[in-house]
């Protein structure tokens, strides 16, 4: 299954057409939030003040709401910037793909900080569709500006890295 993910060219389409579904969807998102006023503070709160719990009443992600109180919601201004431009610019690599599985990842991130939050929505859908295209790797952005992008820096790194041992 994973050796049909990352080579085959109708794997590819479909991850194509699965890439531009989410990428439409972070895309609008981060959009209505830079054009909205958006302010992370209440859906931090909320996530500090109502943590995930289990049937046994106990936090489940106990670390992840100590990193809410005691970083994210002291700094919620650098979270109003960096959640809806990484939404938007998420949605942007997806549907162009471009650093396709670079953008994914950010993507799930992402997702799994908003399930961890406790808000459910599509995040499990998306987590799912995601692993498929993170799985995929080059082969999810073949039709996609990565067909360019990624011999290019695959050229230039490993250009400097021949550099780098022939000087040492």
């Amino acid at each position: 299954m994973v050796k049909w993910l990352r080579e085959n060219t109708i794997a590819s389409g479909i991850l194509a057409l699965l890439r531009l579904y989410l990428g439409y969807e972070w895309l609008t998102a981060g959009f209505h939030k830079i054009t909205g006023g958006f302010d992370a503070s209440g859906f931090l709160k909320g996530a500090v003040a109502n943590p995930v719990k289990g049937p046994d009443g106990s936090i489940v992600y106990s670390t992840y709401v100590g990193f809410l109180k005691s970083f994210a919601l002291p700094n919620s201004g650098i979270f109003n910037v960096l959640v809806p431009w990484g939404e938007f610019l998420v949605g942007l690599g997806l549907i162009l793909g471009c650093l396709t599985t670079a953008a994914m990842f950010f993507a799930l991130v992402m997702n799994f900080s908003y399930v961890m939050a406790g808000t459910v929505s599509s995040n499990p859908w998306d987590i799912l569709i995601g692993m498929f295209i993170v799985f995929a790797g080059y082969n999810a952005g073949k039709f996609g500006l990565d067909r360019w992008v990624i011999p290019y820096i695959r050229k230039t790194v490993f250009k400097q890295d021949e550099s780098i041992k022939q000087g040492a």
